[in-house]
């Protein structure tokens, strides 16, 4: 007899194809709500409890925004979307004792919500989200960097964000600058070309600042320090620039971020 079969798993990311001379990967890994009825059932908050929190969390609109600067910039770039929410598996937080948000409750696996509930017991075992959902996405990630390596000779990855005017109190470093645009740069694969080329994109949309309230770009632990062909950057919109609510017209505001994105890309490409 031959044995069942079991279900296949969705995919938890995506990689879009951009034009095959594109250095460039936009990286939107905070964009859904989607949790697996799985995970959901791990979750401590009730129904609308984890609606406040996908809230205060997802950074809405970043996959549409990144779509159309896919579909303005001269040549498109590659895209590698997370379709699972952060509150499954955070994929860019690291997974060790090197990430400072796990002393938050807030690393890879997350146990505490923004306003420091809980969200998972705090013995939760971390290790079959990991298997499940993290590693996947990170060893993606690193072939999609590694594509863009093989076919240009660089990668430059564009890490998009948004976040909220008002900190929230699971904020590590809240208490500085909340710009516009905040550009996220790592010392070693952010170059200065790479910060004023955003700056020049962005600069209808008012100031924008460097690493306030947040810092860092991700780029894969396999590149991280090893690759100086790998640049990186994380762009992080304050999100009164874009509508989240129901019924806003925010397309106005997707159009104007997406194309100041593209621009960007273009600078870059």
């Amino acid at each position: 007899m031959t044995p069942e079969m079991a279900p296949a798993q969705p995919p938890s990311f995506q990689l879009l194809a951009g034009d095959p001379d594109s250095p460039v990967l936009l990286h939107v890994p905070h964009s859904s709500r989607v949790i697996p009825p799985e995970v959901r059932a791990g979750l401590l908050p009730d129904d609308a409890g984890l609606e406040r929190e996908l809230d205060h969390l997802t950074d809405a609109r970043t996959d549409e925004i990144a779509a159309w600067a896919a579909r303005s910039a001269v040549t498109a770039p590659w895209r590698f979307v997370n379709l699972l929410s952060r509150l499954v598996v955070d994929p860019e937080r690291l997974p060790d004792e090197r990430e400072e948000m796990t002393a938050a409750g807030m690393g890879v696996v997350y146990t505490r919500t923004t306003h420091r509930g809980e969200l998972r017991p705090a013995d939760v075992d971390p290790a079959p989200l990991v298997e499940r959902y993290f590693t996947p996405y990170a060893e993606a990630m690193t072939r999609a960097v590694d594509a863009r390596l093989a076919a240009t000779g660089r990668a430059v990855i564009l890490d998009v964000h948004s976040y909220p005017k008002a900190p929230l109190p699971y904020e590590l470093h809240g208490d500085g600058p909340r710009p516009p645009v905040c550009l996220g740069t790592d010392s070693v694969h952010t170059p200065p070309a790479l910060v004023a080329a955003a700056r020049r994109a962005f600069a209808g949309f008012g100031a924008t600042g460097t690493d306030s309230p947040f810092a860092g770009a991700y780029v894969p632990l396999a590149h991280h320090g090893r690759d100086p062909r790998v640049t990186a950057l994380m762009v992080e919109i304050r999100r009164d620039l874009c509508p989240t609510g129901p019924g806003e017209a925010a397309e106005p505001a997707v159009r104007a971020l997406g194309s100041a994105l593209a621009a960007l890309v273009d600078a870059v490409s």
